[in-house]
Formats: structure tokens, sequence, C-alpha cells
């Protein structure tokens, strides 16, 4: 159901670069980019994700309750992205782990603007 989501950055070229690494690591690439924003998809049909100045000329500011989830294959590809993130400069909102016993295998953190980010992954329930 979702197409794609966009967070504000009021520093494009280092938004670009922390998400170009960090979502190298799930296969994704940049499929969109013009002056003001950038995007990125494993491919164009799937999901994406994008970094932009606000339209509005105004600075960009993180919406407090709002974020974006990644949602991978694996623990070990939970582990890499929320390791990624944080030796990129990003800062820790909750370490990789289990969250409750369904098999909701989660790591939370946040980009260098601020935004919020989640990767997680399905895995056999406790």
């Amino acid at each position: 159901m979702i197409g794609y989501v966009t967070l504000g950055t009021n520093d494009l070229e280092r938004a670009a670069g922390f998400y170009d690494e960090l979502l190298s690591l799930i296969g994704a690439g940049r499929f969109m980019e013009e002056d003001t924003f950038v995007a990125w998809a494993v491919s164009p049909g799937q999901p994406g994700l994008s970094v932009t100045k606000p339209y509005d000329g105004n600075a960009a500011t993180v919406g407090n309750g709002v974020m974006v989830a990644f949602m991978v294959e694996t623990t070990d590809h939970v582990d890499a992205l929320h390791a990624k993130a944080l030796e990129l400069g990003g800062t820790d909102e909750g370490a990789p782990g289990p969250r409750g016993d369904s098999g909701f295998y989660a790591a939370y953190f946040r980009d260098l603007d601020g935004n919020k980010l989640n990767a997680f992954c399905m895995s056999s329930p406790a």
C-alpha cells in the first residue's frame, strides 16, 4: 500500500550520503534525483524512501511520533542496519532485539536530521 515515504532535510548532500551507505546494505539505490531531493528503492516498482529540502523553503523539522520502518529479511540485516546507522553518525533509539513474543525483531535509530527509523523482520515467535 505504501508507495514511498519522504523525510525532510536541511542538508541534502549529507542526508544523501547517509542513506546511500545505509540503504546499500539492503540492496537499495538511488532511482530518482533532482536539485532538492533524492529517492532510493530496491527497484522502481517497490516502495521507496526519499529525502527533500522542504518545498515551502522553511527549515525541515522532525515529526514527533513519525517513524519510517524498513522491512528486511533477517535479524542479521536488522543488526547490520542499526550498526551502520550508528557508524554513520546516527543515534541509537533502541538496540536490536526481539520485541514481545510475536517474532517481531527490531532496532530503532535516528538519522543525521533526527528522523526516527526502524529496521525489522519477522522471525520465529518465542
